[in-house]
């Protein structure tokens, strides 16, 4: 095991570009971490420098209990598995798997143990004796994980591993890549991962705990429910998702005792909690964050203990999604997107674009963020 220690980490080419700015974070032992962003939030690069195969310009990376700023890769414990797969064309699998360990002069005996051991956690014994040509893509990625697997390293750092595959491989994968970090857990041997994806997904159904990073930046870290329900900004609000979070502009206004938001010709109470956190801000524009499936219709949600309002929207598409419609409307011409369960079939059948249908919205789970930082004003 070993503890990832990233102090004050910058990134500067050459030519002047800042491609990662004094980021913090302290990775535990054993854990499963994601990295998740944008393409070119920096995401890449930081890995690349805890691996070494970047330089660091500033700041500190520690491993285990080692400053490995200037250690090459091989003296650092870690082992990396790419986007591509790399295996040797002309090695059979068990080869591609043993070359890395015949390099380091291990007896073969032990070569042999961990390789057949590798093989069988990741169940492609069957596959040894082939060349990498005769195997499927998710074949070929199980054996690009051995190959990681056998060095027994400290650190496992993927760098968007699944990319190249199907919809339904890159599924299959992430239940065996998540299995094996449980599984190494288990037997008493476990490993850190720092997993790279720009695929929120992945990173919500992978990760102990998320990274959101964004020009070279962190964003927030935290776990995956946190991340959705307490999002720190609007950019963690809108990247974890999907369909992504609504964010809209809206006016804080007063409203009898209390506040509310005002909207497209509307307006909705705001809770006694969050009201409380906005008296500064009446009169002042912010933005309004309120999820898909936080709406209501007044067909299928009748009378509900939910503190908000019904809100007429007109109906401008509707999409099928097997248990769920997603109904996107226009509210005095600010537009919503709702996801709403088909537990009232009978009525959510009768919805047509153009029509005029009343949306509840669920205000205690809605999110209001200052307009120029894009930070949550709403978390507790």
């Amino acid at each position: 095991m070993a503890q990832v220690g990233i102090r004050k980490i910058e990134k500067t080419y050459p030519n002047g570009y800042k491609a990662v700015h004094g980021i913090d974070l302290e990775i535990n032992d054993g854990e499963f971490m994601v990295l998740v962003g944008p393409s070119g939030c920096g995401k890449s690069t930081l890995l690349r420098m805890i691996a070494g195969l970047e330089t660091i310009t500033g700041g500190q990376l520690i491993i285990g209990d080692k400053v490995v700023n200037n250690m090459s890769p091989k003296q650092r414990g870690i082992a990396m598995v790419f986007q591509n797969y790399a295996l040797y064309p002309h090695m059979k699998i068990f080869d591609n798997l043993a070359f890395g360990l015949k390099l380091s002069k291990l007896p073969k005996n032990d070569i042999s143990e961990r390789v057949n051991n590798a093989a069988k956690l990741l169940e492609i014994e069957p596959l040894l004796d082939r060349l990498p040509r005769q195997l499927s893509g998710g074949q070929a990625q199980r054996v690009a994980l051995g190959r990681a697997l056998v060095k027994r390293p400290e650190v496992f750092l993927f760098d968007e591993p699944l990319s190249n595959l199907d919809a339904k491989l890159r599924a299959s994968m992430r239940v065996r890549i998540t299995e094996l970090h449980e599984n190494l857990r288990e037997s008493g041997a476990p490993s850190t991962v720092v997993y790279v994806t720009h695929d929120q997904t992945e990173a919500m159904t992978m990760g102990e705990r998320i990274c959101v990073m964004k020009d070279g930046r962190i964003m927030q870290v935290d776990r995956p429910p946190v991340l959705y329900d307490r999002p720190a900004n609007t950019f963690v609000a809108g990247f974890i998702g999907s369909p992504e979070m609504n964010i809209r502009s809206a006016q804080v206004v007063q409203a009898g005792s209390g506040l509310a938001l005002s909207f497209g010709g509307a307006t909705v109470p705001l809770p006694e909690r969050m009201a409380a956190k906005l008296k500064g801000y009446v009169d002042r524009h912010v933005l309004f964050g309120i999820r898909p499936e936080d709406f209501g219709v007044r067909e299928t949600h009748g009378d509900n203990s939910a503190h908000g309002a019904f809100v007429p929207g007109k109906i401008k598409l509707i999409e099928h999604m097997g248990s769920e419609l997603y109904i996107y409307f226009d509210v005095g011409g600010v537009e919503f997107t709702s996801r709403i369960r088909l537990e009232g079939l009978a009525a959510t059948a009768k919805m047509t674009r153009g029509e005029i249908c009343e949306f509840f919205f669920i205000m205690d789970r809605c999110h209001v963020f200052d307009k120029d930082s894009g930070d949550n004003l709403t978390l507790e």
